[in-house]
């Protein structure tokens, strides 16, 4: 594939229905909340999920992505992940990362190894003295925030087996927290202008648009079983530096609530949704595409 990176502007619209999409370990694992009670979904969560589908080559997702991913699964492992291995990694750069250069860098194991660092930026080299090579990623999500506050519910779980001796049952107070329901927009960003720092080609960012609407449908767990990507608009601009404001794209395509927008949702028939941006901005950009259709 040519590397022709194009500038995008993008915006999920996600929906939570009885899950909790992002645990705040500093309150207990409680679905995230801001003081105003609008919830919130952490960019790095929403790569982990992305990370963890590319990270297992031998899974059923991945054996499904088109040819010329299985056929290189070599090049698209993930750096991020657990357990790895440092000094394996630093080797893998090839050279004594204090010295070499820009281009020996881009032929380096590393960036032609790992998916995640291309795409997503990495900091792996912050030990070296050479800080010219920690580079921010051609794609940043943003925080992901609820267009209205949402409820949190909490549970008892019980648990019949049990888990201290000499008792047949146990219970985890309080450990079943969810929210009830809540529309969240999160912004995302693909900005040419780092590819060249960081190796990302054409064909990494085929492969994020392939993942973004799986995110969640194929990362389901027990705490959070009904996730919904709801939109994943995907704008391409006219011209590298872009053709219109970020801004004016999210606010047209961010559904509206309706009645009171300070009254948590119950349900997607709260908000008035948005397929399609006005013609007078539909014009100012490339052209726009919803994933997840």
């Amino acid at each position: 594939m040519k590397n022709e990176l194009k500038r995008v502007t993008g915006l999920l619209v996600i929906e939570v229905v009885n899950s909790n999409p992002n645990g705040d370990p500093d309150r207990e694992s409680d679905p995230r909340q801001r003081p105003n009670g609008r919830g919130e979904i952490s960019p790095v969560s929403f790569k982990r999920k992305l990370r963890d589908l590319i990270d297992d080559h031998d899974s059923l997702f991945f054996r499904s992505l088109p040819e010329f991913y299985v056929d290189h699964a070599e090049n698209f492992c993930i750096l991020e992940s657990r357990g790895r291995n440092r000094k394996k990694i630093t080797d893998e750069m090839g050279k004594d990362v204090k010295t070499f250069d820009q281009k020996e860098f881009l032929e380096s194991q590393f960036v032609k190894k790992y998916w995640d660092a291309r795409v997503f930026g990495n900091t792996f080299l912050e030990e070296s003295a050479n800080k010219g090579y920690i580079k921010s990623g051609v794609v940043q999500f943003g925080v992901g925030i609820s267009i209205s506050p949402v409820d949190i519910v909490r549970y008892t779980n019980t648990n019949k087996a049990g888990v201290q001796e000499g008792k047949n049952s146990g219970m985890a107070p309080l450990a079943f927290r969810v929210v009830e329901h809540g529309v969240y927009c999160m912004p995302f960003f693909i900005n040419p202008n780092y590819a060249e720092k960081t190796g990302c080609t054409a064909a990494d960012i085929e492969l994020l648009k392939i993942l973004i609407p799986m995110a969640y449908d194929l990362n389901r767990s027990a705490i959070r079983p009904d996730v919904r990507i709801r939109h994943a608009w995907y704008i391409e601009h006219l011209n590298p530096l872009g053709s219109c404001a970020d801004y004016k794209l999210f606010e047209a395509l961010t559904p509206t609530r309706i009645g009171n927008p300070n009254d948590p949702s119950t349900s997607w028939l709260d908000y008035c949704d948005k397929t399609e941006l006005p013609e007078e901005l539909a014009a100012q950009v490339g052209s726009i595409v919803d994933l997840v259709r």
